[in-house]
């Protein structure tokens, strides 16, 4: 894992720059006897002028934010006391809902930027105020909460004696899908929370800054931005930066966003974090989503084929192996992870985008994002971590993966690293050859014994559409846990062209885990990525 602390941007003194043409040498002369000549002096008093006017925008960065957060780590973690009026922790679902920013009043709207920032209203569930900053070429300015930048509906409050009370996040809104509208592409919501969205798509699964004990320990702990400063974008700009103060109980840090959006948005993040104890368990990366039931997990009652957020983990490993893991819906918390020495990616994705598999035009689950965590430099040793929860409805979000390194870090440690955040949509992440599009579960004609599944996974790539007619192509499965395979073969589904691997697998012992593998393989090359099922103990 890096640790290295990157240099803070200096301004180069016009001193240093030698004198062109013929004045070189007979300035040599006169700075060597201290003496300066008048046109020289001219101009560097103009440059350093010119370099004091924009200091304050050099002056506050991700080294400012990292300096608060090491003090913050050596003192005492003091946790917020501050509360929202009464009137507004009293507010029930709906009329906090009736409250809303007004767009005419979004920060930067006057000054007619790409970017525009609106904010959320304290209430309800959102308890704990973030402070807000925008850093502008005049200096870096405190937002101020006004009740008149927000229409409260049909809510019968009196906000204007509520003073500052700060607000409880901010979306961010840019020209995403069209020059004549700023559409939402990112949002910071409640804890370490954020969202983003690429061109077309509809908000699904939510990052995280960091996730701790989440497994292991004493229970989790959800670490907090309390602070964030927004850096004021030039005209035309198509990127902005956004800096954020991390704290918990037990870890502070400094973060910085750099929110690049299109049809697949790209965040940027740099963290660095500071200990002010041991973890058992830090979860970097953490990706939080949503998995009711689907094509392995059918709903009896329920009229829609499919619901979820994200359907399937998706690792890539520094080795080169490509893996899939379908995602269930357990009936008690289910744990699993994969260990390697060196990690390329990993992402919780949805990779089914056929409405007919959700036929859910409100929900629009085919739209959700896939998410797909790009780590930059190194990461060492470690594991990806897949927590799944039981959830009885659509509501919780019931799925988490994140990245945990070998060497947990201990109090008085810093930690920093940096990873690339792709909101992707129907252009997503995909292995070079061929990957699974469906995992089904259940018997076909003949009766299963007792113990007994069977499992229909397709496959399909570009591996698999260059093979001639007469290629033979071979199901490689083995249960490496609490499993025995007792058939699989491959075979190619004429009707759409994939690549089909049926397995019939007999739990060993039920109460305990059954692993499954699998992939396609012609010869010595393999075709596709792996397909790495769980079955949890019954």
């Amino acid at each position: 894992m890096p640790t290295t602390t990157p240099t803070k941007q200096l301004v180069h003194s016009p001193y240093n720059r030698p004198p062109a043409g013929g004045e070189r040498q007979r300035a040599r002369g006169r700075l060597a006897r201290g003496i300066i000549h008048p046109r020289v002096a001219t101009i560097c008093a103009a440059l350093l002028l010119a370099a004091f006017a924009n200091a304050t925008v050099l002056a506050f960065d991700f080294e400012d934010v990292a300096e608060r957060a090491k003090a913050n780590a050596q003192a005492p973690y003091r946790p917020s006391t501050s509360t929202p009026p009464e009137a507004l922790a009293a507010l029930t679902y709906d009329q906090y809902r009736d409250i809303r920013f007004r767009p005419d009043r979004a920060l930067w709207r006057a000054d007619e930027l790409p970017f525009e920032i609106m904010f959320f209203h304290l209430g309800k569930f959102q308890t704990e105020p973030v402070a807000i900053n925008a850093i502008t070429a005049q200096g870096v300015e405190h937002v101020r909460y006004r009740a008149a930048d927000f229409d409260y509906g049909k809510n019968t409050l009196s906000p204007d004696a509520w003073g500052d009370i700060g607000f409880a996040g901010f979306r961010v809104h840019y020209p995403l899908n069209s020059e004549e509208y700023k559409d939402e592409v990112a949002v910071f919501l409640g804890a370490s929370y954020f969202r983003g969205l690429g061109a077309g798509q509809r908000y699904g699964l939510s990052a995280r800054g960091l996730a701790i004990d989440t497994v292991g320990g004493s229970g989790e702990e959800f670490p907090r931005f309390s602070e964030f400063w927004l850096v004021q974008p030039a005209p035309g700009a198509s990127t902005l930066v956004a800096y954020a103060l991390l704290d918990s109980k037990r870890v502070t840090g400094a973060y910085e966003f750099e929110i690049q959006p299109g049809s697949s948005t790209v965040m940027n993040v740099r963290a660095r974090l500071f200990f002010r104890d041991s973890v058992a368990t830090l979860g970097i990366a953490p990706l939080t989503s949503m998995y009711f039931f689907g094509e392995n997990q059918p709903h009896r009652t329920d009229f829609r084929p499919e619901v979820h957020d994200s359907d399937g983990l998706m690792v890539a490993t520094g080795s080169g192996e490509w893996i899939w893991r379908p995602l269930i819906n357990p009936r008690q918390t289910f744990t699993t992870s994969f260990s390697m020495d060196e990690l390329r990616g990993f992402g919780l994705m949805q990779r089914d985008r056929n409405f007919h598999n959700y036929e859910d035009p409100e929900a629009s689950y085919e739209k959700r994002p896939s998410v797909w965590v790009e780590p930059i430099g190194g990461w060492g040793e470690g594991r990806i971590e897949l927590v799944q929860l039981s959830t009885p409805d659509e509501t919780n979000d019931n799925i988490v993966a994140y990245w945990v390194p070998r060497k947990q870090p201990v109090a008085g440690e810093s930690l920093e690293f940096s990873y690339r955040l792709h909101w992707e949509g129907d252009a997503m992440r995909r292995p070079p050859g061929a990957w699974v599009v469906q995992t089904r579960v259940g018997r076909g004609f003949a009766e299963l014994a007792e113990g007994e599944q069977q499992f229909i996974v397709d496959f399909a790539g570009p591996s698999l559409d260059n093979l001639p007619p007469d290629a033979t192509v071979e199901a490689v499965v083995s249960s490496p846990v609490n499993g025995e395979v007792l058939e699989s073969n491959a075979y190619r589904v004429e009707a759409t062209g994939a690549w089909r691997m049926a397995v019939r697998v007999r739990q060993v012992d039920p109460k305990q885990a059954t692993e499954l593998r699998g992939f396609l393989q012609r010869g010595e090359d393999v075709l596709t990525e792996t397909w790495s099922n769980i079955l949890p103990a019954k």
